[in-house]
């Protein structure tokens, strides 16, 4: 919520690609990582951001850190740098990107649509690369 980069890019970013997508086997699903002004940033907080932003896709809150860790669970696991950061995890829950900071529409349409494409081309009853369709 207090991230300019989150705000300025990759909010409206993920919403573009969750209506792009819309109707294909991919989830956009926002994540609430809460590493600084945590008395700022609760889940009221987020609720009204949510409604003002008009945020339509899933939104996740992340865990706190542990024994009073500032850094949030996920943020840990899979050792963000900060926000915004983009993460594809494909259909058999591999991580397949990972960036922080701003990315490019086109390189992520682009990520996207190959991950898509290696779902379809493991589809029983597809026929081979190359073949006829």
């Amino acid at each position: 919520m207090l991230c300019p980069g989150c705000v300025a890019h990759a909010l409206p970013q993920a919403a573009r690609a969750a209506r792009l997508f819309a109707g294909l086997p991919l989830s956009v699903v926002g994540l609430h990582t809460v590493f600084e002004h945590h008395e700022a940033m609760g889940l009221a907080a987020l609720r009204a951001f949510v409604h003002e932003y008009r945020i339509a896709y899933p939104v996740g809150v992340d865990m706190a850190g542990e024994d009073g860790n500032p850094i949030p669970r996920t943020m840990q696991a899979y050792a963000m740098q900060g926000t915004p950061t983009t993460i594809l995890i494909d259909g058999q829950g591999r991580l397949r990107l990972q960036v922080f900071g701003q990315i490019d529409d086109l390189q992520l349409g682009a990520e996207i649509g190959a991950l898509l494409c290696e779902l379809r081309s493991e589809e029983p009853g597809e026929p081979p690369d190359g073949a006829d369709r």
